[in-house]
């Protein structure tokens, strides 16, 4: 997968600030910051307060503490080094009365926030739609799967839409497993802020559960002086891995809006957000604790304008991009889940039916192999003409994985080598498609 450039076309637009103003946030906003941090810690020399909040002390933080010291606000203890970066700096009580009126406000102590606009516009210019991928990254990413030449040549151009799809058709025939293949196609990395601050309410955006923090310096140095002239990136913003949110049944509407902490005062992002710029699955689409209408109702303007509304405890709502290709994955007739209204906003829809007996075959020699088990011809013959036809029951794609497992526990308890032997064959399918 590729995108417009070989390098990376975003670190442009997130240069280092070097005065206050560049940061789009204001004196006092940041002094509060200073002032929470430093009551939390007791004792904070100049560049720790700076790395903490992740913004420069030259033209920035020296700034701010001189302000605070001014003010009354800290005052110097001692010194680690040598010039003020050196300072070890303490809360005066007059400083901590005004700590403790910023914390009643907001809790948030770290990596100083950037504007929402801020946020919106570098999402614009890392969107998804930048993103193409050809027949050999597709046939790669999915390449450990056995899957129709038609259905793997439709997954690419809904890959390339960046916008949705819908995956349907009875369990057990890997689309949970294809949506896990698409995640294997979104290469690249993207640029994402710690936090993002609109009206001074704070939204934590980075999440170390969900995003995939790339370690090493990017292509232009964050290190001082690492270039004659060359500006640093602004150390707020985190670089990533494109997101990959997936949920299922877990899934309420509460996640799908800002998420108010009532004890540190500040927003935690709503899962599409954090998505932004890479891709949410929605699997077992249809089984979530609200009803399936209510969940898409909420997705019509995202999937129709691109664009995303949230509540902050104001009543405010606020604007944010909505760049990401959503998959919904479903196990149910989507005819019983949306209406064709609905379906028509959905870019691409792919059926993921049984595989036939040739499939089956395949898939069943790529989880002999992952075993290092053998798989005569015969034993596959006797599985087929026993289990399968006779008993009338549809072959499914999880089936070998599934029989395989249960084999080895059989085999593992009698202490006998795991085989496709008639005897263990016949216990496994006794075992697994027991009635219950």
């Amino acid at each position: 997968m590729t995108t417009k450039s070989s390098t990376d076309p975003y670190e442009q637009y997130i240069p280092e600030p070097k005065s206050i103003e560049e940061t789009g946030l204001t004196m006092g906003f940041i002094a509060d910051l200073v002032l929470k941090l430093v009551y939390y810690k007791s004792e904070m020399s100049s560049m720790e307060i700076a790395e903490e909040l992740a913004l420069p002390y030259v033209g920035i933080m020296e700034k701010v503490l001189d302000f605070l010291k001014r003010e009354e606000y800290i005052e110097v203890s001692g010194s680690k080094g040598f010039g003020e970066r050196g300072y070890q700096w303490v809360i005066t009580g007059k400083g901590s009365d005004r700590a403790v009126k910023a914390l009643d406000r907001d809790m948030y102590i770290g990596p100083a926030p950037v504007p929402l606009e801020a946020y919106n516009q570098m999402v614009r210019r890392q969107t998804i739609g930048r993103l193409r991928v050809g027949p050999a990254e597709v046939r790669q990413a999915l390449s450990h799967l056995v899957l129709s030449g038609e259905l793997v040549n439709r997954i690419g151009p809904a890959v390339n839409s960046g916008h949705s799809l819908f995956l349907y058709g009875p369990p057990g025939n890997g689309k949970t497993v294809i949506a896990k293949g698409i995640i294997r196609m979104l290469k690249g990395h993207v640029y994402i802020p710690y936090a993002v601050t609109v009206d001074g309410q704070i939204i934590r955006v980075f999440d170390e559960m969900n995003h995939k923090r790339i370690k090493g310096p990017p292509e232009r140095e964050r290190q001082e002086g690492s270039g004659l002239g060359a500006r640093r990136l602004d150390p707020r913003w985190v670089r990533i891995r494109r997101p990959e949110i997936v949920v299922g049944g877990e899934l309420t509407m509460h996640n799908l809006d800002l998420i108010y902490d009532p004890i540190s005062k500040t927003y935690e992002a709503p899962l599409q957000m954090k998505a932004n710029n890479g891709l949410f699955v929605i699997d077992d689409f249809g089984r979530q604790p609200m009803r399936p209408q209510d969940l898409l109702n909420r997705w019509i303007v995202p999937l129709e304008m691109h664009i995303d509304f949230l509540t902050l405890q104001t009543g405010k709502k606020i604007e944010i991009p909505f760049d990401e290709l959503i998959v919904f994955s479903t196990n149910l007739d989507p005819k019983d889940l949306v209406d064709d209204a609905f379906l028509r906003r959905i870019r691409h829809k792919l059926l993921i039916d049984y595989p036939d007996e040739k499939m089956f075959y395949q898939i069943m020699q790529q989880e002999c192999a992952r075993r290092n088990m053998d798989l005569p011809p015969e034993a596959f013959v006797y599985l087929i003409q026993k289990h399968y036809i006779a008993a009338d029951r549809p072959l499914r794609s999880c089936h070998p994985r599934d029989l395989l497992d249960q084999i080895e526990d059989i085999a593992s308890y009698l202490g006998i080598k795991p085989v496709l032997s008639k005897q263990l064959i016949d216990a496994a399918c006794e075992s697994y498609f027991a009635e219950v």
